[in-house]
């Protein structure tokens, strides 16, 4: 057998369809096999295989065993001379995989090689070819050096800048998007190494391959498509969370902590900080709206107009002073909470979603008014003309941040 397609799927069911019509039709006329390692879905997507795809082993894991155990599950089965580690938030074009498998046959002492990757836009994505990550080249990466200074040979050598993205080079990364594998080389060299859950792995075999005299290729003669972030979100804690301790792993494994003891603490003050910013960045964006709304609420109930007190001073009722220290705060808490148990600040936002949670919020508000011992008039006229307020300047607000895609609002 010429080629085994191996693809690790969790939770992203359409881009797998997509994904495996592509494969299916890249291989027709190729002596290959396809086998889809499923982490456990909970969209369905191991059942779509078994309906859709009667040719394609499905092994079913009953949790997430992370993407390097996963892979390494396919392997025993695989009979193909080379092996194709595939993401399945990808497309692969028709003769993406003869052109991979004449490019291996002609350089024998290739143990693996990559190949131009696009976007969903059509731009070309620099992890197509990469360095290995000295701690330097690491620091340059992590401290933003790299991005400032793209084309560098020194500050861009992760993303090897300098080198043409249209022209084939001998590399020393290739990405686990699209692994493309000599079998010899992978039984020589070893498997993906476990302790690997996710991110890092590539970067592990890719170096394990190259220390037993094996070269790897970067080739632009043919492109996949790599719908980047698909297959994993990155802006969650947990994306952040597995990436950097990956990162960690690799460091204490490749690197000589005797020789590079100063680069490598420098290396994990850079991990941890920007590990920081990326989780202090997430939380600042969640908490976008519910801000937005106790902004709201807070401006709304200052913000009654004069005559509408003085309109109830005429009949008995007042506000007690104290409302606005106690006051506040409570109607705050109770519509925030109601707004997110009702999903109103979910991603995108959900106008309906977060009207409802002011509604049965008010509701309860007004519940727990009526075992006060309070004027009713002073209960309803105060909360029911802010909750409508709030309703209508938080719709506005959703409509304003969707309009101008501000971050956390999409």
């Amino acid at each position: 057998m010429k080629l085994s397609v191996i693809i690790v799927s969790y939770n992203v069911k359409n881009f797998l369809e997509n994904c495996l019509y592509s494969v299916r039709k890249a291989a027709f006329g190729i002596d290959a096999d396809i086998f889809v390692v499923d982490n456990n879905s909970a969209d369905g997507s191991a059942d779509m295989v078994e309906e859709k795809f009667a040719g394609v082993t499905l092994i079913r894991n009953t949790a997430n065993l992370g993407f390097s155990k996963a892979n390494n599950q396919a392997l025993p089965y695989a009979k193909g001379e080379y092996i194709l580690f595939l993401n399945p938030d990808t497309l692969v074009g028709e003769t993406t995989f003869r052109e991979c498998i004449d490019f291996m046959d002609r350089h024998p002492d290739a143990g693996a090689m990559g190949v131009r990757m696009n976007d969903g836009k059509g731009k070309f994505l620099p992890e197509s070819k990469r360095s290995i990550p000295t701690p330097m080249v690491a620091f340059y990466k992590i401290g933003g050096l790299a991005s400032m200074f793209p084309r560098s040979e020194i500050f861009g050598r992760y993303y090897l800048g300098h080198l043409d993205k249209d022209k084939t080079h001998e590399i020393e990364v290739l990405t686990g998007a699209f692994f493309f594998a000599r079998k010899e080389a992978l039984d020589r060299t070893g498997w993906f190494d476990e302790d690997f859950f996710m991110y890092g792995e590539d970067i592990d075999l890719s170096i394990r391959l190259l220390k037993n005299n094996y070269r790897l290729w970067y080739y632009p003669g043919t492109s996949i498509t790599h719908y980047k972030g698909e297959s994993t979100r990155k802006s969650s804690i947990n994306y952040v969370l597995v990436f950097y301790r990956a990162m960690i792993i690799y460091s204490r494994k490749h690197f000589d902590p005797g020789g590079t003891f100063m680069l490598l603490l420098l290396l994990y003050i850079a991990i941890w900080f920007r590990a920081g910013l990326s989780i202090s960045g997430r939380v600042i964006r969640r908490s976008i709206l519910p801000t937005l709304d106790a902004g709201i609420i807070c401006a709304g109930y200052l913000l009654i107009p004069s005559k509408w007190e003085a309109q109830l001073s005429l009949t008995g009722g007042v506000y007690p002073e104290e409302s606005r220290l106690v006051l506040i705060p409570a109607l705050i808490l109770v519509w925030v909470v109601s707004i997110y148990l009702t999903g109103g600040y979910r991603n995108p936002p959900d106008i309906s979603a977060a009207l409802r949670g002011l509604f049965y919020g008010s509701v309860a508000i007004l519940l727990v008014y009526a075992m006060l011992n309070t004027d009713w008039y002073v209960k309803i006229a105060t909360i029911l003309p802010l909750a409508v307020l709030t309703a209508l300047i938080a719709s506005l607000a959703r409509m304003l941040l969707l309009y101008l895609k501000i971050p956390g609002s999409r």
